[in-house]
C-alpha cells in the first residue's frame, strides 16, 4: 500500500489503536512496597550481563508517574494500553500475595478507565520471582502451578474491570533466550532446561486459560513473537532446510501446541536427542490447546538464514538481541544469518515491512482455527535527534511505524482478521540486555529528569489514529 494512501484506508469497525509496555522495563520501584527480586533484578547484578551496568531500580519511574503517563496516552488518542503486571510485585518471592503491589495495578486500571482507555493486561512479561528461579524456575513443572496461583491473585483484584487477559508475552524469549542462549535472565545455557521451560510455560498458559474461562473472563489470549524464516538461497536445499528448522524452533514450537494440540513432527525429529518428548504428560496438550479468544502477534523483523557456515569475507551478519543467535542454543547447530541489502534499525534489525503482511497471511492460511489477530508489538529503536526547542525529530521511526501499519492494512485487504495494532513502545525504557542504550519509545524519556516528550513519531501516530476514526 502506498503510504500516502494510509490515511484513507477504511479500518474494520472497532479496530483498536494502542501502545504497549512491560512492568520490568518501566515501573522502577524495584524494591518498594513489598516488591522483591525478579530474575531480571538478579540478572542485572551479574557483571557484564546488562549494557552499561544498568539496572531496573528506577527505570522510567512509571510506578510513581502512571497518572502522567495515562494522560499522555489520552493525548495521543489511544484506544487501549497493553501493560503487564509484575509477578515479583504481586506475589514477591512466589510466596504470599502483596496487597500493596495489587493496589498499584488497581489504581492504574482505574486511571485508564477514567481516560476511556481499554486496559489490556499481560500476566507474564519475563519477570519471574527470583526465589522461584532458585527452585528451578521454568524447568520445574511446579512453576506452572505457581503461575496459576499468581493468576488467581491478579484476577481477584482486577477481574471486575479488566476484560482482556494475555497469559504470556513472547515465551520464546523467556525460554530459549533465557535458558539456552543465556542472553536474557536467568542467563542459563542449558538446552534441555530451555525445552523444559518451553513446555512448562505452555502448560501454565493452559492452566491460566482454563481458570480464567471458568472465572468468566471475556477475552483470553497469548502473544508470540514470530518471524519469517527466509532461506538465504531459495534454490539451495541446505538453506531451505535451515529455514524449515528455524521455523520449527522459533515459530511452530509455540504455534502448534496452542493452535493444533501437538508439537510439529519435524521439530520432534530435530530434537530427538533432547528431552522434549519425555516432558509431555497425558492431558498436557489438551490443556495447552483449548480455545482462546485472540492471538497476539509481535513482529519486528524477518530472519534470513543459511545452513552453511558464515562467509568470513561477507558483510557482517545481522545478530538481533531478541533472537538467540550469538550464543549456542538447542537446535541452532549449523545455522548462520547472512546480512541482506536492507536498512537496519539501531538494534541491527532489518527493516522489511512486507514481512509483516507475509506473516499475517501465513498464519491465516496455515491455522484454520486462528482466532482474531492483534499486532501486540511492532516498533523500532533509532537514535533520537532532540532539537533546540526540545522536540524529537525521529523520522525513521515515524516511517517504520507507518510502513508497518500499511502492511497490516494490506493483510486485512488480503483477508487476515486483524483487529488492532499496538506500537512498541509508549515510552523509552529498560531494553533488557541493552539497558538504556536503545530507545523504542514514541515518547522520549530523559533518564536524568524523567521528563516525558512526545516524539514526532508519536504525533504522527496520533494523527493516523484521528484519521482512522474520521473514516470509520
Amino acid at each position: 500500500m502506498d503510504i500516502n494512501k494510509l490515511h484513507d484506508f477504511s479500518w474494520p469497525r472497532g479496530f483498536l489503536w494502542g501502545s504497549a509496555t512491560a512492568a520490568a522495563q518501566i515501573e522502577g520501584a524495584a524494591h518498594l512496597d513489598g516488591k522483591e527480586d525478579s530474575i531480571w533484578d538478579a540478572f542485572a547484578r551479574v557483571p557484564g550481563a546488562i549494557a552499561g551496568g544498568d539496572d531496573l531500580e528506577v527505570a522510567v519511574d512509571h510506578y510513581h508517574r502512571y497518572a502522567q503517563d495515562v494522560g499522555i496516552m489520552r493525548e495521543l488518542g489511544l484506544d487501549s494500553y497493553r501493560f503487564s503486571t509484575s509477578w515479583a510485585r504481586v506475589v514477591p518471592g512466589g510466596r504470599t500475595v502483596n496487597a500493596k503491589g495489587l493496589d498499584f495495578y488497581s489504581r492504574l486500571v482505574d486511571e485508564l478507565l477514567e481516560a476511556d482507555i481499554l486496559p489490556w493486561l499481560t500476566l507474564y512479561h519475563w519477570d519471574l520471582p527470583q526465589e522461584l528461579e532458585e527452585r528451578g524456575g521454568w524447568t520445574n513443572r511446579d512453576t506452572a502451578h505457581r503461575f496459576l496461583d499468581y493468576t488467581e491473585a491478579v484476577h481477584s483484584v482486577l477481574g471486575d474491570r479488566v476484560t482482556h487477559w494475555t497469559t504470556f508475552n513472547e515465551p520464546l524469549c523467556s525460554s530459549l533466550i533465557g535458558y539456552a542462549a543465556g542472553e536474557h535472565a536467568p542467563g542459563r545455557q542449558e538446552p534441555n532446561a530451555a525445552l523444559a521451560a518451553v513446555h512448562h510455560q505452555h502448560l501454565a498458559h493452559g492452566m491460566a486459560t482454563s481458570w480464567l474461562r471458568e472465572a468468566g473472563v471475556e477475552q483470553i489470549g497469548i502473544t508470540l513473537n514470530l518471524t519469517n524464516a527466509v532461506p538465504n538461497d531459495p534454490e539451495d536445499p541446505v538453506d531451505l532446510d535451515a529455514a524449515r528448522r528455524l521455523d520449527a524452533l522459533w515459530n511452530r514450537m509455540y504455534l502448534d501446541p496452542i493452535l493444533r494440540g501437538s508439537y510439529p513432527a519435524d521439530l520432534m525429529e530435530d530434537l530427538k536427542n533432547h528431552s522434549l518428548a519425555e516432558l509431555i504428560l497425558p492431558g498436557d496438550l489438551e490443556l495447552i490447546s483449548q480455545p482462546i479468544d485472540f492471538f497476539g502477534v509481535n513482529h519486528y523483523h524477518d530472519d534470513n538464514v543459511s545452513g552453511h557456515p558464515a562467509d568470513p569475507d561477507a558483510a557482517p551478519a545481522v545478530v538481533p538481541t531478541n533472537s538467540p543467535k550469538s550464543s549456542p542454543f538447542v537446535g541452532s547447530e549449523h545455522l548462520s544469518f547472512p546480512a541482506r541489502d536492507l536498512p537496519l534499525t539501531a538494534m541491527g534489525w532489518e527493516v522489511n515491512p512486507g514481512g509483516l503482511r507475509t506473516l499475517l497471511n501465513r498464519l491465516t492460511a496455515d491455522y484454520p482455527n486462528l482466532p482474531p489477530l492483534y499486532i501486540t508489538e511492532n516498533g523500532a529503536a533509532y537514535e533520537d535527534l532532540v532539537e533546540e526547542g526540545g522536540s524529537v525529530a525521529d523520522t525513521q521511526r515515524s516511517d517504520y511505524i507507518k510502513d508497518h501499519i500499511a502492511a497490516v492494512a494490506e493483510a486485512i485487504t488480503d483477508g487476515a482478521d486483524v483487529r488492532g495494532y499496538f506500537v512498541w513502545s509508549l515510552l523509552d525504557n529498560f531494553e533488557w540486555a541493552w539497558g538504556y542504550e536503545k530507545r523504542f519509545g514514541i515518547v522520549r524519556v530523559d533518564y536524568d529528569t524523567q521528563e516525558r516528550t512526545i516524539k514526532d513519531s508519536g504525533l504522527a501516530y496520533a494523527k493516523l489514529i484521528t484519521a482512522s476514526r474520521t473514516l470509520a
